[in-house]
């Protein structure tokens, strides 16, 4: 049976000591959805936003997100993110964006944190873009798709 690694015997929250760990090669990709109006969905596809590219700031934001990770988690390691990719895929039958998030690094601990963490950062910019329009938007399905690199190696949604 596996055990929670952020707590100690007494159950006090303490973070993980991964010192004697080798670097290794790491990547996870997570993702995640915001559906909306279909006047909504539209504004964003053709680039009609008053406030601008839509989803380009949510690039950028998601790219931050990842690498301002342990900032935002309790106990998450500072991890050298050295790569951070973030995908778009327009899904005009639901009037939804499906988000994607890559993360990569040659660290001591995983980036799935940074990943997941670029996905709600991005999703959460595009809300925050359209709003004025949409209200009712709903951001839906967030979770790690997978996962490699270190002792737990490939690790793949469903499987």
């Amino acid at each position: 049976m596996k055990e929670f690694t952020h707590f100690d015997s007494q159950g006090n929250a303490v973070m993980v000591d991964v010192s004697r760990k080798p670097d290794t090669v790491r990547e996870a990709v997570a993702s995640g959805r915001i559906r909306m109006s279909e006047e909504c969905f539209c504004k964003v596809k053709d680039g009609g936003m008053k406030k601008g590219d839509v989803l380009g700031a949510a690039r950028i934001a998601g790219i931050m997100g990842a690498k301002r990770t342990s900032d935002l988690i309790p106990l998450c390691h500072i991890v050298k993110i050295t790569g951070v990719e973030m995908e778009f895929e327009l899904l005009p039958e639901s009037s939804a964006i499906e988000v994607r998030c890559t993360a990569r690094t040659v660290d001591k601990t995983g980036v799935e944190m940074e990943a997941l963490t670029g996905v709600n950062v991005a999703l959460l910019t595009i809300y925050d873009m359209c709003k004025a329009v949409d209200k009712g938007m709903i951001i839906e399905g967030i979770h790690l798709l997978q996962k490699s690199g270190g002792k737990s190696g490939r690790w793949e949604w469903g499987k």
